[in-house]
């Protein structure tokens, strides 16, 4: 083993808890602490002798910081990438099913039908009333009829599209 290596090695062996408590703080996790003095022990194994190193401790240091920073950096890296593509499984959607849709897609069609299947006068009270949200004071007026005939044209169309709506197998 080179002499460096062999200094660092016996240097890192000696310093780790403290070394370990340092990286925690800057990680502010223990167990990724760990990792990183691994890693660096790992990687002291790998230097050569030349050139030599004079000051071995600030070396350890600085090689523990560079690996510390190199963590956080692909920590922020990973985090980003998956936070960017997290489909939070968790948390429902308000969107209906795609089965739901078609379903209720299908049943506006029919109710849409059975109000086609209506007399004019008796399509517009419903709309005018039932949809658009008209009084039936409102609606006698703009049609220049009675709050009776108002009344009697709703219950017809909604007699009507019940009974349309209820020979849907699916309703």
């Amino acid at each position: 083993m080179p002499t460096n290596a062999f200094a660092l090695s016996r240097m890192l062996i000696a310093e780790r808890s403290s070394l370990v408590r340092r990286l925690a703080r800057m990680l502010g996790s223990e167990p990724a602490a760990e990792d990183v003095a691994q890693s660096l022990y790992l990687k002291v194994q790998r230097i050569d002798d030349d050139p030599p190193i004079l000051n071995k401790r600030a070396f350890l240091n600085r090689l523990a910081t560079n690996l510390a920073t190199d963590w956080l950096r692909a920590e922020k890296r990973h985090d980003a990438l998956f936070e960017m593509f997290d489909p939070t499984p968790d948390v429902p959607s308000d969107t209906p099913s795609i089965d739901r849709q078609m379903l209720d897609s299908e049943r506006m069609r029919r109710f849409e039908a059975a109000l086609e299947e209506l007399p004019l006068r008796c399509r517009q009270v419903f709309v005018l009333r039932r949809i658009d949200g008209l009084t039936p004071g409102e609606v006698a007026a703009r049609l220049g009829i009675t709050v009776n005939a108002v009344a009697k044209h709703v219950r017809i169309a909604v007699r009507h599209c019940h009974a349309r709506m209820q020979d849907d197998p699916d309703a």
